[in-house]
């Protein structure tokens, strides 16, 4: 059978005040039509579909269109959500969704209450798949609960827990079932694409490859937007973000991946690259310069390192030469030294500032500065 993982959509993603639904949709059409190209059995999009937990309007309805574009000729299309995403905006979906043919699921589930899909492939194989959406660390121990019935206890740490959520979803693997497995989370050793939430990529929400037994034969991932293959038991990849999201990610190639997979194997891959999203690059040099860049800019996202000394107009004068220009900056070497004040904390970060209060009261600890990352995403979030 054939599988098209994809993950990171990030729809609604503005760019520096730019919006970029039309490029989603244009991105969203190339991925609709390598499924039917490629005449994919099944589509598994591993979390993020959007980027902000209350989506516009415009973002759902761009989003559900393009899902149900997926779920033509009968494919299983496959839904969860990441850190990005609303999982009780999900489970209201899910009913409705769920009557047209599309799996989506916001929460973890038991793997006799949905957690573990059972279907019966196109091509005639039996297929079987543990789907994990993305669990903050209060709700982990939720899903333990649930899990187990009983009160989980609350000092054992995250990747444990994640490892036995995985391995009750995964307890009906067999040697004559194609066994997928998809979540939405951090392996040690992945590289980052330069768009992921901070504060739920530390090494508090890392989880090991092992927690995949060996008889997966494929793991579908989202949340690292660096489409990527990491060592483990079984293959086990990232299909990376289909297109851009800033400009962390510029050296990023967006696309999905196409897999191919039948009962005993492992997976055979291959990636595929998209291009309808506009480039983002970065470009440096003076006025001089940057105006022999107009013709190669094209219509690509910039953010532009200005060498030259700052003067009133001069950010205006570079976005009327380039007019995708969505980021300004003067080069390190031409920006004024600000004063020093004492106790000046307008241009801290509020996890900057902890940091600096841990550390002036001879209190600093790892594992405290990450514990408030975690608050300070879960209460902004």
């Amino acid at each position: 059978m054939k599988i098209l993982h994809t993950a990171d959509w990030h729809v609604g993603k503005v760019l520096k005040g730019r919006p970029r639904l039309d490029e989603h949709r244009a991105v969203l059409r190339e991925l609709v039509a390598a499924a039917r190209t490629h005449d994919v059995d099944a589509v598994i999009v591993a979390g993020d579909l959007f980027d902000t937990s209350a989506p516009t309007p415009e973002a759902q309805s761009l989003v559900l269109g393009a899902l149900m574009a997926l779920r033509g000729d009968g494919r299983e299309v496959v839904v969860l959500a990441g850190n990005h995403d609303n999982p009780q905006l999900f489970e209201v979906y899910r009913p409705v969704l769920g009557a047209l043919g599309l799996h989506v699921l916001g929460a973890f589930r038991r793997p006799d209450a949905g957690g573990t899909l059972a279907f019966t492939a196109r091509t005639g194989e039996p297929v079987r798949l543990a789907v994990l959406p993305f669990l903050s660390h209060r709700y982990v121990v939720r899903a333990a609960e649930v899990l187990t019935g009983t009160a989980a206890e609350h000092n054992r740490d995250y990747a444990t827990r994640v490892a036995e959520l995985m391995g009750a979803l995964t307890a009906g693997f067999h040697g004559d079932t194609v066994n997928l497995v998809t979540t939405h989370g951090t392996l040690p050793g992945g590289a980052f694409g330069g768009g992921e939430r901070e504060a739920q990529s530390i090494f508090s929400y890392y989880f090991e490859p092992t927690v995949f037994p060996t008889s997966t034969q494929y793991a579908a991932l989202g949340h690292l937007h660096r489409r990527q293959q990491i060592p483990g038991p079984c293959p086990i990849w990232y299909s990376g973000s289909p297109l851009a999201v800033d400009f962390g990610e510029e050296g990023n190639t967006p696309g999905a991946l196409l897999v191919e997979v039948s009962p005993g194997r492992p997976a055979v891959v291959r990636e595929l690259t998209f291009g309808a999203a506009r480039r983002l690059r970065t470009v440096r040099g003076t006025l001089e310069q940057l105006e022999a860049q107009i013709r190669e800019a094209g219509d690509d996202w910039l953010k532009v390192i200005v060498e030259e000394r700052p003067r009133v107009g001069l950010a205006d004068t570079v976005r009327d030469l380039l007019p995708g220009a969505v980021d300004v900056l003067l080069d390190e070497r031409f920006r004024p030294v600000p004063a020093v004040r004492k106790g000046g904390s307008a241009e801290r970060s509020p996890r900057e500032l902890f940091r600096e209060y841990l550390t002036a009261t001879g209190r600093h600890d790892d594992q405290v500065a990450s514990l408030f990352d975690r608050l300070y995403d879960e209460v902004t979030g």
